[in-house]
């Protein structure tokens, strides 16, 4: 008996994964900041598809914590509450420390090239979201060295809520997250080339919570709240 004649027949998910991605980098240019609805209709025509990949694709999104989606209110980029900021910094680091000591007893040196070079991209000239996405990039490349699959797939579960993460300390001080983002950059793949430990979990522990400390700020209940727009 043929067993695999019960199951439905495959349906292409081509065009969701490319509208996934168009939203995605949307939100990641800027495009559509925290709060910004995202409606089905106006993506659809902006797009030239019909609202069934749409629909699927921002299922996609909230699935990676990228949008969210309530009744009375449709789908909007999600916003990062207090609450948020210190579930994702406490796990973040809780990963990175694991990727770091992993990445010091197993790395190969090709792979320790791989994070010198993430770090020489981030030279401090690009444009601000350029920058986001170098420093996303550095840290792929220090997880991808810890060689541990499921670390790996832990960190790309919560990629891109770090995103926002990042988004948002911009927001802050955008001159001098581009003026040290280099420099710290460069101190990290130097203490993890040289493979000292207790400096690599040192400095990449101030790394975060210096990050932290500006975003939960903005994220206060008693800071000035955030005025959701639209760029067009």
């Amino acid at each position: 008996m043929n067993e695999a004649k019960g199951l439905p027949p495959a349906q292409r998910r081509g065009m969701a994964d490319e509208v996934a991605d168009r939203v995605r980098d949307a939100i990641y240019a800027g495009v559509y900041a925290p709060g910004a609805p995202l409606r089905e209709v106006e993506l659809a025509t902006a797009l030239r598809v019909s609202r069934g990949p749409v629909r699927e694709a921002l299922l996609r999104l909230e699935r990676e914590g990228l949008v969210s989606s309530e009744w009375h209110r449709g789908t909007t980029v999600t916003t990062l509450t207090a609450e948020d900021v210190d579930e994702l910094y406490s796990l973040r680091e809780a990963l990175e420390e694991l990727a770091v000591q992993r990445l010091i007893r197993h790395a190969t040196d090709a792979q320790l090239r791989a994070v010198r070079t993430a770090a020489d991209r981030m030279d401090g000239t690009a444009d601000k979201h350029t920058t986001v996405q170098q420093d996303l990039g550095f840290h792929d490349a220090v997880f991808a060295a810890a060689n541990h699959r499921r670390l790996d797939e832990a960190w790309r579960a919560i990629r891109s809520q770090v995103h926002l993460f990042l988004l948002i300390r911009l927001g802050v001080s955008d001159d001098e997250y581009a003026r040290h983002v280099a420099t710290e950059h460069r101190e990290l793949a130097d203490v993890l080339i040289a493979r000292d430990k207790e400096r690599a979990l040192r400095l990449f522990a101030d790394h975060r919570r210096h990050a932290a400390a500006l975003v939960a700020v903005q994220v206060s209940p008693d800071s000035p709240r955030q005025t959701p727009n639209r760029t067009p």
